[in-house]
């Protein structure tokens, strides 16, 4: 049974990220007083590129094996998490650290294909997407290690779900409000989207990419932020838990649409920062990320 939760992960994950992303696109085009594109248009652009040829222009294995492991890294994330608030096998067998791997194996797998395909902007996004991956990451491991310090377990169910275990303390609205701030840098979305700067540098690490390869790339794309939409929910919404597997998926995929309109109206109505302005927001966020974690180990 336990192998079923895990197939039910990975098939609400690629079934629905591409939803999620379309509802955001919608939102942003009507906060933007623009119709916009229909809600299921991501699954038509993948579909699309798909159908496309598929080229090499680095003509290295590096710059073709790179979307293969970001998206196989997030799928496999998919397959370990709680959702629902089911520990399964695969997920059993995992805990909090082999999931901040594998998701910072798909930032990998994106600065490793980007570098490899000698292009300049790609260069440029790849080493944006460096400094946005070593100064974000930190906060999703504390805030995983928040529910790890209560519990006193590494483990996932104890990770996600161990932090609003004994109620809301200050540590846990502490790290909910550094959460919430530092969303957009997750999902890559303004004004944190300074990687891919589709003006400035034309996509960025992606530059050279197209057809099912850059398909795999924005399908884990979407995925990723599913995983921090659902994220928020699991661990700072514990109120939403009915007992009942079926209805905590749903009630959690409710709760992951708000968090997809929050994304959608903060970076709809926010321009793209600057690097450095950037940066200083990350350190601020690390900063107040240990503080909260400080706070849980002494109890508050």
């Amino acid at each position: 049974m336990s192998v079923v939760y895990s197939l039910v992960n990975v098939l609400v994950f690629l079934l629905l990220a591409p939803l999620f992303e379309g509802v955001l696109r919608k939102i942003t085009a009507r906060v933007q007083t623009r119709q916009g594109p229909p809600v299921i248009q991501p699954y038509y652009d993948l579909l699309k590129l798909a159908g496309k040829e598929r080229v090499n222009s680095a003509g290295n294995w590096a710059f073709r094996l790179a979307p293969l492991g970001a998206f196989a890294a997030i799928v496999t994330v998919a397959a370990l998490i709680p959702f629902g608030g089911r520990v399964n096998g695969l997920g059993g067998r995992a805990d909090a650290v082999t999931l901040i791997y594998l998701l910072t194996l798909g930032g990998v797998s994106v600065l490793l294909g980007a570098l490899s395909s000698r292009n300049t902007f790609a260069v440029i996004g790849a080493s944006r997407e460096t400094v946005t991956m070593i100064m974000v990451e930190p906060v999703l491991a504390m805030t995983l290690i928040l529910g790890a310090v209560r519990m006193k377990s590494l483990g996932l169910g104890a990770a996600v779900y161990g932090a609003a275990a004994a109620g809301y303390s200050l540590s846990l609205a502490a790290m909910l409000v550094i959460y919430v701030l530092a969303l957009q840098a997750f999902v890559g979305k303004q004004p944190f989207d300074i990687a891919e700067a589709e003006i400035e540098i034309l996509e960025g690490p992606f530059i050279e990419y197209s057809g099912p390869d850059y398909a795999l790339f924005r399908y884990a794309a979407m995925m990723k932020q599913m995983f921090y939409a659902w994220l928020l929910v699991a661990v700072f919404a514990p109120f939403l838990r009915t007992g009942a597997y079926a209805a905590d998926v749903l009630v959690q995929l409710a709760g992951m649409l708000v968090v997809f309109v929050l994304i959608a109206l903060v970076g709809s109505t926010n321009p793209r920062l600057r690097i450095d302005q950037a940066v200083k927001i990350y350190a601020l966020l690390i900063v107040a990320a240990l503080g909260a974690v400080g706070l849980s180990v002494k109890g508050l």
